[in-house]
């Protein structure tokens, strides 16, 4: 049988292409390379640890006109560690006048609300508060 004349390649064939094309190395792909691994890392880590903001949660702080300075934030988290080191999945946060409702395994706030807003003192689906 003459498979050279079909338009089908053989087992054969295949296998010599293969083994004759030339492979081409990857470029090493370098995102900056005046940063360490070291810093990377840290980097990485912090950010893993900064509570974020859901599109919702964002929202309500432009709508209710909260800003939050960098110490607020800085306590925001340090209440997310808190709540997550007592093992509570949802939690409501106090920062000064300012209460979030922040969930935990996710490390993201759903909602915030300031003062005016948390007047009638009634939270729900929560299983636990941390006031900082």
């Amino acid at each position: 049988m003459n498979l050279q004349n079909s338009q089908f390649l053989s087992a054969l064939q295949v296998q010599d292409q293969l083994q004759n094309q030339t492979k081409k190395p990857l470029p090493l792909k370098q995102t900056n390379p005046g940063i360490s691994f070291q810093e990377i890392l840290a980097r990485q880590t912090k950010s893993a640890d900064e509570v974020k903001f859901s599109k919702h949660a964002v929202n309500r702080l432009n709508d209710r006109g909260i800003s939050l300075s960098e110490n607020q934030i800085n306590r925001l988290n340090e209440g997310t560690v808190k709540a997550s080191a007592k093992g509570i999945k949802e939690s409501l946060v106090i920062v000064d006048q300012m209460a979030f409702i922040v969930n935990i395994p996710n490390n993201t706030v759903v909602t915030a609300m300031n003062q005016r807003e948390a007047s009638e003192n009634v939270f729900t689906n929560i299983d636990g508060a941390v006031i900082i």
